[in-house]
């Protein structure tokens, strides 16, 4: 093998020569020999932590990545970076910590890869923020690298999930369930490791990442427990070599197209609302221009075609049993709805990689064909008015119906929202509308899974909306838009809204609107003061300080 500078661009910078002679030293303290100095090294970012289910397992996928980069010809070198628990800190002032892990996660491995000079780097994510903040990182630095998904989660007792959970609570306060009822659910809902088992924002992100080409072929669609994912993460510490070798950039992968074909992936699967922030920001960090609005273009031609949960019926590991999202995209490339010659992490075009991919078995209801979807039409639509005139993000995806016309009932944060939806102030043809949680206000746009499935479980999610500048967990659903721009801490019209103002929400003109005339809005937008912020120190206020608007992807590293 060749020791080309090339093969070694950054590595070389930190080990060779005379003058490095102490780097060298202490790198034979962590295991490297001689020999190591002569090959490419690849960083392993492993966000493994046992405090959640999602990353538990995440070490041993790890340690086959690093063998297979090893085996290939490379030095790996493994490193943590956090995560954080959306499932555990949700509903909680904990929330407000888990968007601003996307960017400590990009930070932080944007800051090891760079300082210790890996010429390429192998990336694993979990719960919901790694994906993005992985890929972000994979985008900024522009070396070779392969992003690894850990995988999802098996079904709990009689199916059930973290969301099952959620709205057990909701079933509960409606009196549906009892005590010992609500114990036995949230007691069996999680049987081990892996990411939250619906088409919910880790299992999104992951599909998404891989139809930008960032991961091996079906790394999204695997059981975080399996032989098939540690076939993967083994192939990835591989695959980063041969980037290595052939010179193949994320820049070379991350093309406009690329995100075309992500964002068609998701559209197809019925995916989380945080995929729209999270391509944003993946763009943003590639200097590929996306904008929100460009979900509305493609969503015009591309259906919804996936029947999963939450809005449908079934988990990732039963979509896994199928064959995955493979035979999903060899469908859209056959129709021209993806862009085969997009390159891929493993050398090939997108066409290539899935040229052999056999369809899905006769029978299976999980995927409909093109001429039945569930939806002709994307279920992700960017609405503008008076409410949003800067835009928001709408999970429509059919079941609620298009349009609603409500009444206001305003809070001011998540516990006041969801409080008065569990001690029955929230009834039929109510709009919950909570404000001052977006990127700023917060700060860290908290998700409104508590609220939302204590909607749905007191069965009023065919009655009631609900509007925020916060967001909403993949597993939200019902008749819900957030990222409402500019949010209400900088002023924005969520903030001005009044009870009893009647909203109006039409996702076939793409609308959100208060019946208020521009007078009155004007008076009212007069009156109105900034409140205090949140905090004035710490993490939080940082991002506070730093965070761009969520129409732009929420991002800090802002030009």
């Amino acid at each position: 093998m060749s020791d080309s500078k090339d093969r070694r661009r950054y590595s070389s910078q930190i080990v060779d020569g005379v003058e490095k002679a102490a780097a060298r030293s202490m790198l034979y303290a962590v295991g490297f020999t001689e020999e190591d100095f002569t090959k490419p090294q690849i960083g392993i970012a492993s966000t493994w932590s046992n405090l959640t289910p999602c990353n538990m397992h995440i070490n041993d996928l790890a340690e086959a990545a690093a063998m297979g980069a090893d085996e290939e010809g490379g030095k790996a070198v493994t490193f943590n970076t956090i995560t954080v628990s959306d499932g555990i800190s949700m509903g909680s002032p904990g929330m407000r910590y888990s968007l601003v892990s996307r960017e400590v996660i990009a930070d932080s491995i944007e800051t090891v890869v760079g300082a210790e000079g890996f010429d390429g780097f192998v990336a694993f994510g979990g719960c919901d923020k790694n994906m993005p903040g992985c890929a972000m990182a994979i985008a900024r630095l522009d070396r070779p690298s392969v992003f690894v998904y850990g995988g999802t989660i098996q079904p709990g007792e009689n199916r059930r999930d973290v969301v099952s959970v959620f709205e057990a609570v909701g079933q509960h306060a409606a009196g549906n369930i009892s005590d010992i009822e609500l114990k036995e659910i949230e007691s069996t809902a999680i049987p081990g490791p892996g990411s939250c088992g619906g088409m919910y924002t880790a299992n999104t992100m992951a599909s998404a990442i891989e139809a930008l080409g960032l991961s091996m072929p079906n790394s999204s669609a695997q059981d975080a427990i399996s032989q098939n994912k540690r076939a993967d993460s083994y192939a990835a510490g591989q695959a980063v070599v041969k980037l290595v070798e052939a010179g193949i950039k994320p820049s070379d992968i991350l093309s406009r197209e690329a995100f075309e074909n992500a964002i068609t992936v998701v559209i197809a699967l019925e995916g989380s609302t945080n995929a729209v922030l999270h391509l944003l920001a993946i763009a943003h960090a590639a200097k590929i221009p996306l904008s929100i609005d460009d979900f509305n273009t493609i969503g015009e031609r591309v259906p919804v075609l996936a029947d999963m949960r939450p809005a449908g019926q079934y988990a990732m590991s039963e979509l896994i049993e199928i064959g995955g999202i493979q035979p999903l995209m060899k469908t859209l490339l056959d129709e021209g709805l993806l862009h085969g010659d997009c390159l891929t992490v493993t050398g090939k075009t997108l066409a290539e990689n899935l040229a052999d991919v056999a369809p899905y078995p006769d029978g299976q209801k999980i995927i409909r064909p093109l001429t039945d979807p569930i939806k002709k039409d994307s279920h992700l639509v960017i609405l503008r008015g008076n409410i949003a005139p800067e835009g928001a993000v709408a999970k429509i995806t059919g079941h609620e119906g298009l349009t609603f016309t409500g009444t206001a009932r305003c809070f001011t944060g998540e516990e006041e929202a969801l409080a008065a939806i569990l001690d029955g102030t929230i009834v039929a043809g109510d709009v919950v509308v909570v404000r001052y949680e977006g990127p700023k206000g917060g700060p860290g746009m908290r998700e409104m899974l508590s609220p939302t499935s204590a909607i749905f479980g007191k069965g009023l999610s065919a009655d009631v909306a609900l509007i925020t500048d916060g967001r909403f967990s993949g597993g939200s659903h019902g008749f819900v838009i957030g990222h409402i721009t500019p949010e209400a801490f900088e002023g924005g019209p969520i903030g001005l809204i009044e009870d009893g103002d009647t909203i109006v929400i039409d996702a076939e003109t793409k609308t959100i609107s208060m019946e208020v005339d521009d007078a009155e809005l004007t008076r009212r937008k007069a009156a109105w003061q900034q409140p205090k912020a949140y905090t004035d120190r710490g993490v939080l206020a940082k991002y506070a300080r730093l965070v761009s608007s969520a129409s732009k992807g929420a991002v800090t590293d802002t030009d």
